[in-house]
C-alpha cells in the first residue's frame, strides 16, 4: 500500500467519523423540540375517567367531564327505556337502535354536545323528554337520537365499559 493510498483511506475514515457526530449531534439538539410536542402528564391522566354511579337513582343523570367535554350519564327508567326502544328507525333522521347505543339498558352514556354547533343540551326538555339544545332547537330522544331540528346525526357515545355495577370507566 503506497502513501497516497494510506491518505485516500484516513481521509474516508475522518469524514465518515465527522459524518456520524454530526448526525448525533443533531439528532440530539432537535429531539427536545420533537419530545415537546407531546402531551404532557396532566393530559395523558384525563385519557380515561372513573365514575361512581352508585348514587344516581333512575330518572335522575349526572354531568361528568372527560378530555374537557362534557358527558351525560344518566339512569333511566323503565318508562324512558321502552320509549326509547319502541322508536320505528323510519321515524329517525340518524338511524340507530336503542340497544347500539347502550350497554345496559338502564344506563345511557353519552357525549353532552350538540352534533349541530357543539352545544351542549338541557336534560329532560324537549318534546321528546330526552335533551334539547336551546341554541338553535334540536330535539333529542331517551336515547340521545335527534329527532327534531337542524343537528344532522345522534349525540355521540364515547368508548366505556363498565368495571362493576357502580363504577363506570370513560376512555
Amino acid at each position: 500500500m503506497n502513501n497516497s493510498e494510506q491518505k485516500n483511506n484516513r481521509r474516508d475514515f475522518l469524514f465518515t467519523a465527522t459524518y456520524t457526530v454530526g448526525a448525533v449531534g443533531i439528532g440530539a439538539t432537535i429531539w427536545p423540540f420533537i419530545d415537546q410536542m407531546n402531551p404532557d402528564s396532566s393530559v395523558k391522566a384525563l385519557a380515561t375517567t372513573e365514575v361512581d354511579i352508585s348514587q344516581i337513582q333512575p330518572g335522575k343523570s349526572i354531568t361528568v367531564l372527560w378530555r374537557g367535554k362534557p358527558v351525560f350519564i344518566k339512569r333511566r327508567t323503565p318508562t324512558e327505556i321502552s320509549e326509547a326502544q319502541s322508536v320505528s328507525l323510519d321515524d329517525l333522521k340518524h338511524p340507530e337502535k336503542d340497544k347500539d347505543r347502550v350497554k345496559k339498558a338502564e344506563w345511557l352514556v353519552m357525549m353532552g354536545i350538540c352534533s349541530h354547533l357543539g352545544c351542549v343540551p338541557l336534560s329532560d326538555k324537549g318534546d321528546y323528554n330526552g335533551w334539547f339544545c336551546p341554541c338553535h332547537g334540536s330535539h333529542y330522544d331517551t336515547s340521545g337520537r335527534i329527532r327534531k331540528g337542524p343537528a344532522p346525526t345522534n349525540m355521540e357515545i364515547p368508548v366505556y365499559a363498565f368495571i362493576d355495577d357502580n363504577t363506570i370507566k370513560i376512555g
